[in-house]
């Protein structure tokens, strides 16, 4: 693939018929990637505490057929369930040699100080006097301290994606909260991807993002091959930020 973004030559997360709301095999992903050109792919499943069949996924994977023009990579999807940086994910859970490459941090739920707030909670505690400075705060703080914990290959998903669910944005985030959120993905080398079917992050997190060194890749969030590689809305943030930078 030729592109002004080099980070489109991946597709840092994608889903197959091993997480329970995608409809592609992984083969099928697989091919769909190289028929778009793609050079590389982080095959990823949505996991919790209970997830027993990782073992079984790494195998199937190790079982595709995979041309050498492609790297595929592997991950587990996985919430933030509290301000400590829990990760939601099986306690047995191998990173690295023999496992999985990394996981995938989300923020599907709001990392509450007593375990995983919803977006309806979350409005709730807004409204009865949680400020948008401490809740901005809860998800850096949970997401950093996740970072932490993940270990070697770690990856971002759909990051601040939470805030629109909970009546926020990113313009609720000050400057030096993304300096301290960028900085602390460059330090663990966690990256973070810039997510086509949640359109996020914005410009000022991707502009942040790369002047503290951190690694952004690019992703679809593919449910189903057909939507593997195919990339719109996250051209139209790099563009974006792209013009941001050139005019600074």
């Amino acid at each position: 693939m030729t592109s002004a973004h080099p980070e489109l030559d991946g597709d840092w997360h994608v889903h197959s018929t091993f997480s329970d709301d995608a409809h592609s095999p992984l083969q099928d992903n697989v091919d769909a990637s190289v028929s778009t050109g793609l050079r590389e792919i982080r095959l990823t499943e949505h996991v919790r505490t209970t997830t027993a069949w990782v073992p079984d996924f790494l195998t199937a994977v190790s079982a595709l057929d995979v041309p050498s023009s492609l790297r595929v990579r592997t991950g587990v999807e996985a919430k933030v369930l509290d301000v400590s940086g829990t990760l939601d994910v099986p306690p047995d859970l191998v990173v690295g040699s023999g496992g999985i490459d990394g996981i995938v941090i989300a923020d599907h739920q709001m990392p509450g100080p007593d375990g995983p707030w919803s977006p309806t909670r979350t409005r709730e505690a807004l409204a009865a006097g949680l400020t948008p400075a401490e809740a901005v705060d809860m998800l850096l703080t949970g997401t950093i301290a996740a970072m932490e914990r993940a270990g070697g290959g770690a990856q971002l998903a759909h990051p601040f994606s939470i805030l629109p669910k909970i009546g926020l944005s990113e313009d609720d985030l000050d400057d030096d909260a993304l300096v301290r959120w960028a900085r602390a993905a460059a330090v663990t080398g966690t990256r973070v991807e810039v997510n086509e079917k949640w359109a996020c992050p914005g410009t000022r997190a991707l502009q942040a993002l790369r002047s503290e060194g951190a690694e952004v890749v690019a992703s679809t969030d593919a449910h189903h091959a057909r939507d593997v590689g195919r990339y719109d809305r996250v051209v139209e943030i790099l563009d974006r930020a792209g013009d941001a930078q050139a005019r600074r």
